[in-house]
């Protein structure tokens, strides 16, 4: 084995070391429940929701919402017209189908919905690169946040997005809905009551790290603000109708992809983080590595690793690779050989007993529209108590995923301390845990508005 690739006895003691020393900064310390001036306390009080960013996965957060008791949708924005369209046209559809009068409001700059007294929560659905200005700007108008997974697009962003939630006492849930998923929850509690024993491998199949943005550039259509778009990005990234999928009313035709934008590097995180948001997340979940994370990370191919490698300081591995037909899933090997997998709509055991009592009843709706995480956000607005999935938690597991993109993107290991949330003496992977904003947009600004 190549000496460089060792996770050494020394390692440990100098992660161990700089723990201590920065043990104020726990992250979980931050986590207490947050308290609100304006409390919703009674299940009588209706809940005012705005959504930002109206594209594809919107639709689907929608259309669970507009069911909730409860709950009403006041606007929506988008940097599209045409989106800004598309979500009026299905929220009229739906209240009037219930008999319900409607009023929604439409913005391209998200500034103008927040400004709203009547908003007490918004569902924030854009591409990553603006989620943490958003969240942030949300937080300081004391409004509540449902935001897409991966939580941010950099580690800085998600260290400074845990922040903004606490000092404003905000609800924050991030839309890792497998958390509240029956499968995975099962397999999340039998790692945690010890039934497999002591774990000493995850398998972990997500995909692989962005690669350069090489698209053809095209002419930006009528009615898309691509500057709006770009925010905080460089504006020599140029238009490509696979990041922003074109759509029509008249006749209605939908997005035919997902937003590409998270295949490419400088926009995304790859698969790592995309599908690694919900499959990462339950590994660390049944870890109990919550808040925390791993501390050393080899690449694919380094040395005899073939794969993407987390080390934890339990002794636990976890690898990024294909298992069992490629799904994206989870797959927990204890000490003495027996196994659990879980993917969605899939549960595999070992042995029998290891199964759930009862077999998952499979939806007629798409997996993203289930309300059931959606209602968790709602609870929790109401009573001020965390949801499943707040941002501490969404921020570790995204920085499990970004950790892999940069050790990748290095092509070497890196040693990382979860506690303090630094890496150990290395300069070089320290860069690559935010990128420069383009002038106009600032995480420290006021107002984020340019």
């Amino acid at each position: 084995m190549n000496e460089k690739s060792k996770l050494t006895r020394r390692d440990f003691l100098k992660v161990s070391a700089l723990g201590a020393a920065g043990a104020v900064l726990m992250p979980s310390a931050l986590a207490a429940a947050p308290k609100s001036a304006k409390k919703k306390s009674s299940a009588n009080d209706t809940i005012g929701i705005g959504f930002i960013g109206l594209g594809q996965q919107a639709m689907h957060l929608l259309a669970g919402f507009l069911t909730i008791d409860g709950v009403r949708v006041l606007a929506g924005c988008d940097v599209y017209d045409v989106k800004r369209a598309r979500f009026e046209k299905r929220v009229k559809k739906y209240y009037a189908e219930h008999g319900q009068k409607c009023k929604v409001d439409l913005y391209e700059d998200y500034q103008d919905l927040l400004a709203r007294d009547d908003i007490d929560a918004v569902v924030i659905a854009t591409p990553d690169h603006q989620h943490a200005l958003i969240a942030i700007a949300a937080c300081r108008a004391g409004k509540d946040v449902y935001l897409e997974k991966p939580l941010t697009l950099t580690i800085y962003e998600g260290q400074q997005l845990r922040k903004a939630v606490r000092e404003h006492c905000r609800i924050l849930q991030v839309g890792s809905q497998q958390r509240s998923d029956a499968e995975f929850i099962h397999a999340a509690n039998l790692v945690r009551e010890g039934e497999l024993g002591r774990i000493e491998l995850i398998k972990v199949h997500v995909g692989g790290s962005p690669t350069p943005y090489t698209l053809p550039r095209q002419e930006v259509p009528a009615g898309l603000n691509w500057d709006k778009w770009l925010g905080p990005l460089p504006e020599t990234i140029y238009y490509n109708s696979d990041l922003n999928p074109v759509i029509t009313l008249e006749p209605e035709q939908n997005e035919q992809l997902w937003g590409a934008w998270r295949w490419y590097k400088g926009m995304g995180g790859g698969l790592m983080t995309d599908w690694g948001a919900h499959m990462f997340d339950i590994a660390q979940w049944a870890m109990g590595k919550d808040r925390n994370g791993p501390v050393k990370i080899i690449p694919a191919g380094y040395g005899p690793y073939e794969h993407l490698t987390y080390f934890y300081d339990n002794g636990t591995r976890v690898t990024e690779q294909e298992f069992d037909g490629g799904k994206q899933g989870v797959k927990i090997y204890g000490e003495n050989g027996e196994w659990i997998q879980v993917c969605r709509g899939e549960f595999l055991a070992s042995d029998p007993k290891f199964m759930p009592e009862t077999k998952k009843k499979e939806s007629d709706v798409p997996y993203e529209t289930q309300v059931g995480h959606y209602q968790t956000f709602i609870n929790s607005i109401r009573s001020r108590i965390d949801p499943n999935v707040p941002v501490e938690v969404g921020h570790s597991s995204n920085t499990m995923c970004i950790l892999g993109n940069i050790a990748n993107e290095l092509g070497r290991p890196v040693v990382w301390n979860p506690i303090v949330e630094k890496f150990m003496h290395d300069p070089e992977a320290d860069k690559l845990t935010h990128y420069q904003y383009r002038d106009g947009y600032k995480l420290s600004s006021p107002s984020l508005r340019k």
